[in-house]
């Protein structure tokens, strides 16, 4: 065990702050809740309506605060203590995790429940992502950064693995729903109680001087961003995939009844195979995670290379298979694809940007990533519900190789490096 502290700090730097790793297990227990909802909650939308247009309308109201709320966040965050910011945050995302294992406990819950707690759940997400990274430097310090963001990408990977599992088994065992919301809810505690025991001792003292206003500290971090090419590729490819890609992730509950169906069909089978449709996804971003936190050192330029092919065309071939066994080794691809580029990007921003602009411009990032899903989500669902779920992911995957591939050419062309 002594040779083996060493080895891990040497690897994973981040490991090396005790506040840090307070922070990461509360985190791990609050991320498996978080992944056991995101299981449950389109699987219970379909089961009510079985629309896919309604699956598109959920992820529209979940991200749609993005788009609203993240970049004046970005400003406000730099101005608040973000370790209280984060707590705070994170009490009123378990608020709704209780109030749908309420609605579910009581049969009340209907479509406009789920479309309003997921507005209510993501405005408090667009301004705690972008406290909880820009905090992730006061609990690690600016050289152990990189390992701090891949770590808290494992853990959230991880959680993408273990909490579907969990929902399928507590689904299965109760005949509710309700009880999966409930250990969300519950899951938050962890979380919060981490933060009250950690402390940022890494943390710089706040400049005296914010008086400018939000309008200019605004337009100082769009100045930095478009001329900061590294910078600004790296947002514009997170916009087409938070526009084209990951809204058809949404769709899984979809593909796992329709599209995968069998004669045999039942409803605890068809929930064990959206279980394992989202584990696979999750298994290939937990090995991603992993190898993103331990290659630290990569070259950025071609990781996020590799991570958007592992992504795109295994997104294409999603479209046309109808077996189950393929479908899940594609989904483990595009869970490594879609984590290889998140991180990869996110740790190459944070890098390169200064303390005082970091909370503006992650949140712009932020906002690109999410801010455009909205209109994803309802495009995805609408071309899923006209046409069918497929179409609707090869139209979805070639959008973002023909997008990807015009960034590319477009930052080779003018002599930069893509992020």
């Amino acid at each position: 065990m002594r040779q083996l502290k060493p080895w891990l700090i040497t690897h994973f730097p981040a490991l090396g702050s005790r506040d840090y790793v307070i922070f990461l297990i509360g985190q791990f227990v609050s991320v498996i809740g978080t992944w056991m909802q995101a299981t449950a909650l389109p699987y219970l939308a379909y089961r009510i309506s079985g629309r896919p247009l309604d699956l598109g309308l959920i992820g529209f109201s979940n991200t749609l605060p993005t788009l609203l709320f993240a970049l004046p966040a970005g400003v406000l965050v730099e101005r608040w203590d973000k370790r209280k910011t984060v707590i705070l945050f994170q009490a009123l995302m378990s608020i709704q995790a209780f109030g749908l294992a309420y609605l579910a406990y009581t049969g009340q819950i209907k479509i406009w429940h789920i479309v309003t707690l997921a507005f209510f759940y993501g405005s408090a997400v667009a301004v705690e992502v972008t406290a909880r990274q820009a905090m992730l430097i006061e609990l690690a310090g600016r050289e152990a950064l990189p390992s701090a963001i891949a770590l808290q990408t494992t853990v959230f990977n991880l959680g993408r693995v273990l909490g579907p599992l969990s929902a399928a088994w507590l689904i299965s065992a109760t005949g509710s729903e309700g009880s999966v919301f409930l250990a969300n809810g519950i899951s938050f505690v962890f979380v919060i109680a981490g933060l009250f025991l950690a402390r940022t001792s890494f943390k710089v003292g706040g400049e005296a001087i914010k008086s400018q206003g939000m309008g200019s500290e605004f337009k100082e971090g769009l100045i930095y961003i478009r001329r900061n090419a590294v910078v600004l590729s790296a947002i514009i490819m997170s916009a087409l995939l938070g526009f084209f890609g990951i809204p058809l992730l949404q769709q899984i509950p979809a593909l796992a009844r329709d599209v995968l169906k069998t004669g045999m069909d039942t409803e605890l089978l068809i929930a064990a195979r959206t279980s394992s449709l989202y584990t696979a996804q999750g298994v290939g971003a937990v090995v991603a995670a992993f190898m993103v936190a331990y290659l630290s050192s990569a070259n950025k330029s071609k990781l996020l290379l590799w991570g958007q092919v592992a992504f795109i065309f295994p997104v294409i071939a999603l479209g046309i298979t109808l077996n189950m066994n393929i479908a899940l080794v594609l989904l483990a691809f595009i869970g490594w694809g879609t984590v290889t580029q998140l991180v990869t990007m996110n740790t190459m921003i944070q890098m390169q940007v200064p303390n005082d602009l970091r909370g503006r411009v992650f949140s712009i990032y932020f906002w690109a990533l999410q801010g455009v899903a909205p209109f994803g989500s309802i495009m995805i669902g609408w071309l899923a519900q006209t046409w069918n779920v497929q179409t609707a992911t090869v139209a979805g995957g070639s959008v973002c190789l023909l997008g990807i591939l015009l960034v590319r050419l477009f930052f080779l062309r003018n002599g930069k490096t893509p992020a």
